[in-house]
C-alpha cells in the first residue's frame, strides 16, 4: 500500500526527499481460523516484495504447521535463498511471513511477544528517530528537535549526508540548544563519501555524538574498515544486511560496532534472535531499525525486551504517519517522561490491523525518494 506525502511534511535526507511511504503487510491464516500480521519493508519495490510473497513464498509455505517458524525459515532458505543468493527481495519478503507467524504463536497460547521470547514488560529506551529531523536550517531543526526532549525522549537522532560543514553545523545547534545530557545519534543514509567521512568524523566526536549510522552503502566493507580510523565515532549499520550470514561478515570485521537489524528486512525476528545471539558473544549491542508500520514498531519493542544485550528502541516521531496511527489498533509506543517505552500486553505482537485501511490506500507506482 502506499499514501503521498504533504510537501509540509516532506524531508530530505541522504537518499533524496521522501514524497510518499510505502508499506506491505503480510497476513497469514490458519485452518482453524487465527490471523497473524506481520510487515515486510517495502525496500523501494513494495509491489514486487508482496508479489513474492503471495506467489513463489506463498506456494512454499502453504500446508505446513504454523508454529513451526523454524521449518518455514528453513524450507524458504533451501528453495531460494540458499541457491540464489542471499538476496534482499526473498529476505524481505519472508520477513514479513515469519513475523506473522510469530504473531500467531502469540495469539495461540495467549502471550504476549516479549513473554513468548522469554523477555519480561521492562523498560526499553527510546530515541526519537524515524523519517524525521532531515536538511533544513539549523534554528528550524531545533525547533522540530526541542518537542521530543520535552516529551520524554533523552536520545534524538539527526540526519547527515548532505555536506560535513552543514552536517556539522546542524548537530552543532542542537547540542547547544539540548545541552550535554541528551544523546545525539547521526544517521548519513549512504549519503557520505570517504573524505566527507574523514572530515566529518572528527567534529562529530567533538560534539558528543554517539554514533554515526550508515555513512556508507552496506557492501562497501573497505570504506567501512577505513573510517573506524578516523574518529572515536562508532560506525551504525545493519538495516541493509540481509541474514545472519551478511551478519557474520560485518561482526568480524569489526569495523562497525553498532547492529542495526530489522525484523521486517533481514529474515523476520526468527533470524533477527540469531544475530542477536552472534552478537552477544561478541558484546556488541543491538538497536533495531524499524519500519513503516507500527507491526514492526511493537514487534521490535518485544524483542528488546527480550534480549540480553537489546539498545535502543527507534521511536517513529515523523509527522503523518498514518501505518503507525490509523492502520492499527492502538498506538504501537508511547514514551515515558524517562524516555522509555514498554511493550505491549496483548497477545501476538498485540495489536489488530485495520482491513478497510489497507484496501483504502491502494499501492503507488514509482520511487518513494526523489
Amino acid at each position: 500500500m502506499s499514501f503521498p506525502i504533504a510537501p509540509e511534511h516532506s524531508v530530505s535526507l541522504g537518499m533524496g526527499r521522501a514524497v510518499k511511504k510505502d508499506a506491505v503487510v503480510v497476513k497469514v491464516t490458519t485452518e482453524g481460523g487465527l490471523v497473524g500480521w506481520g510487515e515486510s519493508h517495502h525496500g523501494k519495490a513494495h509491489t514486487a516484495v508482496a508479489q513474492l510473497v503471495n506467489t513463489t513464498l506463498r506456494q512454499l509455505v502453504v500446508g505446513m504447521d504454523a508454529s513451526d517458524v523454524v521449518g518455514v525459515w528453513d524450507r524458504i532458505y533451501w528453495k531460494q535463498l540458499a541457491s540464489h543468493g542471499v538476496g534482499a527481495g526473498c529476505a524481505i519478503a519472508m520477513s514479513g511471513i515469519d513475523l506473522a507467524l510469530w504473531d500467531l504463536r502469540g495469539k495461540a497460547v495467549g502471550w504476549p511477544l516479549y513473554k513468548l521470547l522469554g523477555g519480561a514488560r521492562r523498560p526499553v529506551k527510546a530515541y526519537a528517530g524515524g523519517v524525521s529531523l532531515g536538511f533544513q536550517d539549523p534554528s528550524a531543526l531545533v525547533d522540530e528537535a526541542l518537542p521530543h526532549i520535552a516529551a520524554g525522549y533523552r536520545a534524538i537522532k539527526l540526519r547527515v549526508g548532505d555536506s560535513p560543514a552543514r552536517d556539522l553545523a546542524r548537530v552543532e545547534a542542537v547540542r547547544r540548544a539540548v545541552g550535554e545530557s541528551i544523546a545525539i545519534l547521526v544517521d548519513a543514509n549512504t549519503g557520505y563519501t570517504l573524505d566527507d567521512a574523514r572530515r566529518v568524523m572528527p567534529g562529530l566526536q567533538a560534539l558528543g555524538v554517539d554514533w554515526l549510522e550508515e555513512p556508507f552503502p552496506a557492501h562497501d566493507h573497505a570504506s567501512y574498515a577505513a573510517a573506524r580510523h578516523y574518529a572515536a565515532v562508532p560506525l551504525a549499520a545493519g538495516e541493509n544486511h540481509f541474514t545472519r550470514h551478511e551478519f557474520e561478515r560485518v561482526i568480524a570485521d569489526g569495523a562497525i560496532s553498532i547492529l542495526q537489524p530489522d525484523v521486517s528486512k533481514a529474515g523476520g525476528l526468527t533470524e533477527v534472535l540469531r544475530i542477536a545471539a552472534m552478537a552477544s558473544a561478541r558484546k556488541l549491542p543491538i538497536h533495531p531499525h524499524t519500519c513503516m508500520t507500527g507491526l514492526n514498531m511493537a514487534a521490535s519493542i518485544h524483542l528488546l525486551a527480550a534480549l540480553d544485550n537489546g539498545g535502543y528502541f527507534e521511536g517513529d516521531v515523523s509527522r503523518n504517519n498514518l501505518y503507525r496511527d490509523r492502520m492499527v489498533s492502538a498506538p504501537p509506543f508511547q514514551v515515558d517522561r524517562d524516555g522509555h517505552v514498554l511493550p505491549l500486553e496483548a497477545p501476538g505482537i498485540g495489536l489488530d490491523v485495520d482491513e478497510d485501511f489497507l484496501a483504502a490506500h491502494p499501492a503507488i507506482e514509482g520511487p518513494g525518494y526523489v
